[in-house]
């Protein structure tokens, strides 16, 4: 059996345990939020929101939402509040405002910042699974139908112990009850009008509530955009694939050009594809653990350092690996915990089935066909075979983004975006006719990216709604620069969509 357990499940279960005993601010009466100050965040404040578990039956119960607040630096200059998530999905919005995740000095200026935990996420009224189903082991790439059936069964037994544990909350994850909760949100903090800033899987919570409450809306900055009209697993698949892949070739290129790469002045694709074949034959090991490095570790490791982009650290990780060195900046596996609500989310968001053995087969055949240095994208593989077997229908599936009735919105993502692909936010901005600012750099995140020119556009359509003109596009930062290490926004920490 080629199952695989993952050594972060237990304590991250074991948090969100704990998390949920833990005393939260309480929930104010009429509409309104009673801010405390954050005990484990000094500035910031913390305060709750209540909202139905059932929109549709708001009789059916209700579920707290978590949120964090730091107050405009300048009162006299005080526009508003700016919503923010940052993706994920499962990131902590809430948790991220009280580390520091902030936009640029001239937005924190003129609004407050406040964050908020989407319904099941961080310190918001939980989704918890069970430890055993969760820790359970499992085929993360199939080699057989038995294998196949293997892992519909893993994802059948989760997501039906996350219903038995969490009742009814965790059927009821989707993005479309989050951006209803975002409005009973904006009208908790007295905001006439929505401003909002979202990364990610954030974009698609900012793009359904524009659909929704089109006339609730201020400003709505989009940044690294969901494309929710991918309606089949191979079309989402091939794009985040080729999406990683060309990203590679930018890495590439720049240790190409630049003395300082690790690997500069090797074939770069040719190393890396020597070590996809000998992860494929169980043969590739952690220089540091001794253990077996598998292709999906390995595209995992190549793609998370895409985000930034890290191409020094993975440049220092391959080179580590292909010469079996350890290094204390190779290290292959970090210690970071599993998102557990991600498929209590995903899956209530996009219908991709896949049947059979053969046919997901044939999609990583034909990815790695077209990628033959990464041979997938590692988040877009997962999510995908996360939701083979998950026992409940997605109640928001795929369909074209409709704007009808709102204010301009602003669209922003990197050319080489390895999560996102730039075709997805192409496709958002053209289904709703918003402004699409790019910028020809790397990474995910184009607002983090320490470009001015993104930066400035952004900051302008936020503070007085002025869009930049269409088809602008941002020159690019040169990873390792001194533009690029300068101070700026912080950008969160969320690794996901």
């Amino acid at each position: 059996m080629t199952g695989v357990k993952n050594r972060f499940l237990t304590a991250t279960a074991v948090m969100a345990v704990l998390g949920s005993l833990l005393a939260a601010p309480p929930a104010s009466a009429a509409g309104t939020i009673a801010w405390q100050p954050c005990a484990d965040a000094p500035g910031a404040e913390c305060g709750t929101v209540t909202v139905p578990i059932d929109w549709a039956h708001p009789d059916r119960g209700t579920t707290t939402l978590a949120l964090a607040r730091r107050k405009a630096t300048d009162p006299q200059a005080r526009i508003g509040a700016v919503l923010m998530d940052p993706g994920g999905p499962g990131g902590a919005g809430a948790g991220e405002v009280k580390a520091g995740w902030s936009l640029s000095a001239e937005i924190t200026k003129r609004f407050d910042t406040v964050g908020f935990d989407p319904r099941g996420v961080g310190s918001s009224t939980s989704i918890l699974c069970g430890l055993a189903e969760l820790i359970a082991d499992h085929p993360q790439v199939p080699r057989n139908q038995a294998e196949f059936d293997q892992l519909a069964q893993y994802n059948r037994k989760v997501g039906e112990s996350c219903t038995r544990i969490t009742g009814p909350l965790a059927q009821s994850g989707d993005t479309k009850s989050v951006a209803r909760d975002m409005d009973a949100i904006r009208a908790a903090l007295g905001e006439p009008k929505l401003t909002y800033y979202g990364v990610s899987y954030g974009t698609l919570m900012g793009q359904q509530y524009a659909e929704l409450f089109p006339d609730r809306v201020r400003a709505l900055v989009l940044d690294s955009n969901m494309d929710h009209s991918q309606f089949t697993a191979w079309e989402f698949l091939h794009s985040e694939t080729q999406s990683v892949q060309a990203e590679f070739r930018e890495f590439a290129a720049w240790c190409d050009r630049t003395p300082t790469c690790a690997l500069h002045g090797r074939d770069v694709p040719e190393l890396t594809r020597e070590l996809q074949d000998k992860a494929a034959r169980g043969a590739l090991k952690d220089p540091q653990s001794g253990e077996p490095v598998t292709p999906l570790e390995l595209a995992s490791v190549i793609q998370g350092n895409f985000y930034g982009p890290d191409w020094d650290r993975l440049a220092t990780v391959l080179k580590s690996l292909a010469d079996g060195t350890a290094a204390a900046a190779a290290k292959v596996r970090d210690d970071v915990g599993v998102n557990a609500v991600f498929q209590s989310v995903f899956c209530n968001d996009w219908r991709l089935p896949v049947h059979s053995f053969a046919e997901l087969e044939v999609y990583r055949r034909a990815a790695a066909a077209f990628a033959p240095d990464v041979k997938v994208n590692a988040l877009g593989w997962r999510a995908i075979t996360g939701c083979i077997g998950w026992p409940d229908p997605a109640r928001n599936p795929q369909h074209p983004l409709q704007v009808h009735g709102a204010p301009p919105l602003l669209m922003l993502s990197s050319r080489h975006d390895p999560a996102t692909p730039y075709a997805w936010s192409q496709a958002a901005a053209r289904q709703s006719g918003s402004t699409l600012l790019t910028y020809d750099g790397w990474g995910h995140g184009a607002y983090f990216k320490h470009s001015p020119c993104v930066t400035k556009a952004a900051d302008d359509y936020l503070i007085t709604g002025e869009l930049p003109a269409r088809g602008t596009h941002c020159p690019a930062v040169e990873p390792g620069t001194a533009q690029a290490r300068a101070a700026g926004p912080k950008p969160p920490s969320t690794i996901g969509f």
